[in-house]
């Protein structure tokens, strides 16, 4: 069964990816702009909704609004509330409908939403599945272009 949607706790996983805009604090809107980025690419490669929560009570002031569609939502936690709240509660909605994919490095997240039915990933897992993701799709790129200029020179 294919999966459904990969729900993933943002600052969970810019903790876990140094290499990951290495230049900007982890809580910076830069840092965050550049996991989406990612994300977003991710989903694209693998054909899956991808859903990102960041905690903070919302998104700080002078925080651009970000454009979430229906394969890249953003969401911020709002007062009161933990990324992992939400992502509980997707989770739990979204087990009822398909498989889900929840990423993060909190073990009693990972406990909880494993009871509802989902799958995990420790973000340091996840990072390598995305990076072998970005390698196979540049291969298909490559094969895909080699196949097209072999092509155009027999038609000259």
């Amino acid at each position: 069964m294919a999966l459904l949607r990969i729900l993933v706790d943002g600052y969970s996983l810019l903790h876990a990816w140094p290499d990951l805009a290495a230049a900007c604090p982890r809580h910076s809107g830069e840092a965050r702009d550049e996991l989406v980025r990612v994300l977003t690419r991710y989903g694209d490669a693998v054909d899956t909704p991808v859903t990102v929560f960041f905690d903070g009570g919302g998104a700080s002031k002078g925080t651009p609004k970000v454009h979430s569609d229906p394969n890249m939502e953003i969401l911020y936690s709002p007062s009161g509330k933990t990324a992992d709240d939400l992502i509980e509660r997707a989770a739990y909605r979204f087990c009822k409908l398909g498989e889900v994919l929840v990423v993060t490095n909190d073990h009693a997240e990972r406990d909880l939403v494993v009871s509802f039915g989902a799958l995990v990933r420790s973000c340091e897992d996840f990072i390598l599945d995305a990076n072998a993701a970005f390698d196979q799709l540049s291969e298909t790129v490559k094969r895909h272009n080699r196949h097209e200029n072999s092509r155009f020179r027999k038609g000259r």
